[in-house]
């Protein structure tokens, strides 16, 4: 398993030992491979999902059985629903005592089938490369996603006559497609051709192909206005003249207005689910939809498709550019772009709380170009996702599932992954206390992640759901027995401030994005603060 690891160029493997991975963690503790101690195994997960996305590798997780096994199961959902290359390696009991209820028996292939792309029961220690190479393929192989590979202790303790790791995997039947139907491209490029107002819309599909290059090229070359969904942030500059904003429930006005108004859509690795197109009348039936993804079955899933596209964005898009030389009307054009000059970003500096919105537009200001922010679930993220300037970096969050807790080890990951980057996690004190003992991690770790938590007492968006829609039953969302955050960071050896203004943030996010290790960085924002 471990020379398997290393067949691959892990680097890095995240994980919690116990009994029944023990054989394992003896060989790996020989190994160059570097182990990160998580201090729950669901961190394990979400480091190794932050890993991956800033690594463009799969990332490696490993957990025990039983509760080690089944604490992963959230984090690798998680990974799921976004899209992340994992490979999650759990221990397994004996064989012959599967079945059996036994100490610590969990049935993790089973309970994780319908968020993993594939997983392994392995019952031969000789399968273990074919295994493992198949794991990782298909981990990163068409659309991304997480696979299980669960192994019982008595066979990792099997002794195999040699070693041999495959050079290519060959599956049976899984060929994901990579090139874009010729006779699908041409048709597409026919129907732009035609438009008057069209529209490209980019998620996070763009980000996984690493087609951020030829989105931007196509963009530029046709004029087309760019929006993203959540997880297409970064995708395109937000201060490039081409791109209008986020789209969705907690999107831009003016992005959403122009996706009403397009007469073609083209979406790019992008399913459209409630929270980016939540009115079937945010998009009128006569626009034509060109779909393209790598995965068919997310094609027309959401929205109606008039031209699906299934193949890599990157060698689709390159096809398009080559068939058309098409440039979008100058009236349609100016139009969005003064409706985007028009929009008002909200929030103002405070001197009496941190207010959210202007500091996040700051503290972008302050950050280097290709910065990766990690913003976690709940107000936060809807206040990150549209105040701050994603330029040449990565924007990770738990799109898809809504994680909370999520930021901070997936920001632990990302730094790992890339070490001379700037890495900040932005979260609010109800995901943070999620998974505050990650602390312990980021400390041993040395990962230097910056860390700005917004303290308001309550899990502020079900605050407001509950405000809106239950006669302010404000049931269990108050979080007043929150702890002294700067004194629980201290405790752990990370140096800290509170903020309390606007003023008083500016000035410690500079010198928290100038010191060498991590911070962190508590801003108290008003109760009442809304989330748009």
């Amino acid at each position: 398993m471990v020379r398997c690891l290393e067949s691959e160029e892990v680097k890095v493997v995240f994980g919690y030992p116990g009994a029944a991975i023990c054989p394992f963690y003896d060989f790996l503790y020989q190994s160059p491979i570097r182990h990160v101690l998580v201090r729950e195994e669901q961190n394990a997960a979400h480091e190794a999902s932050g890993y991956a996305r800033a690594a463009g590798v799969p990332g490696v997780c490993v957990a025990t059985s039983g509760p080690g096994a089944t604490n992963l199961i959230t984090g690798v959902a998680t990974a799921y629903m976004d899209s992340v290359p994992l490979v999650a390696i759990t221990g397994q009991v004996n064989q012959w005592l599967l079945g059996r209820d036994v100490f610590q028996e969990a049935d993790i292939t089973g309970a994780c089938e319908s968020f993993t792309k594939h997983s392994y029961l392995v019952k031969n220690a000789a399968d273990l490369p074919r295994v493992f190479k198949e794991a990782f393929y298909i981990a990163s192989s068409g659309r991304p996603g997480p696979v299980l590979i669960d192994v019982p202790t008595d066979v990792q303790k099997q002794q195999v006559g040699s070693f041999a790791y495959p050079q290519k995997a060959q599956i049976a039947g899984y060929k994901p497609r990579t090139q874009g139907h010729s006779m699908q491209v041409r048709r597409a490029a026919a129907a732009i051709e035609q438009a008057k107002r069209p529209l490209l819309c980019c998620g996070g599909g763009v980000v996984l192909a690493g087609a951020r290059p030829e989105l931007i090229s196509f963009a530029e070359k046709t004029g087309i206005p760019v929006v993203s969904t959540m997880m297409g942030l970064g995708v395109v500059p937000m201060d490039s003249p081409v791109y209008l904003g986020m789209i969705g429930m907690h999107g831009h006005a003016n992005a959403n207005r122009a996706m009403r108004d397009a007469d073609l859509i083209l979406l790019c690795g992008a399913r459209v689910g409630d929270r980016a197109v939540s009115d079937p009348q945010q998009v009128s039936e006569s626009t034509k939809i060109i779909h393209i993804d790598i995965d068919p079955a997310e094609i027309g899933k959401n929205m109606d498709v008039d031209i699906p596209i299934v193949g890599d964005i990157r060698l689709v898009l390159r096809a398009m550019a080559a068939e058309t030389d098409y440039r979008a009307p100058a009236d349609w054009v100016e139009r969005v772009k003064r409706e985007k000059a028009a929009y008002v970003p909200k929030g103002a500096p405070r001197t009496d709380f941190v207010d959210p919105r202007s500091f996040l537009r700051e503290l972008s200001g302050m950050m280097e170009p290709n910065a990766i922010l990690c913003a976690d679930v709940g107000q936060n993220q809807i206040w990150t996702a549209n105040s701050f300037n994603v330029k040449e970096g990565r924007f990770l969050t738990s799109g898809g599932l809504g994680t909370m807790g999520y930021s901070l080890p997936a920001a632990i990951g990302a730094k790992l992954a890339k070490p001379h980057r700037q890495v900040v996690c932005v979260c609010g004190d109800g995901a943070f206390q999620m998974s505050l003992c990650e602390l312990a991690t980021l400390k041993e770790s040395g990962a230097a992640v910056k860390i700005i938590l917004m303290v308001n007492g309550r899990l502020g968006m079900v605050w407001e759901v509950q405000t809106k829609q239950y006669e302010s039953h404000h049931a269990a969302t108050d979080l007043s027995g929150d702890p002294d955050f700067v004194k629980l960071a201290e405790a752990y050896g990370i140096p800290s401030e509170e903020a309390r203004s606007n003023a008083e943030a500016g000035r410690a996010a500079k010198r928290m994005l100038e010191s060498d290790g991590p911070f962190l960085l508590v801003c108290r924002v008003d109760p009442d603060e809304p989330t748009l």
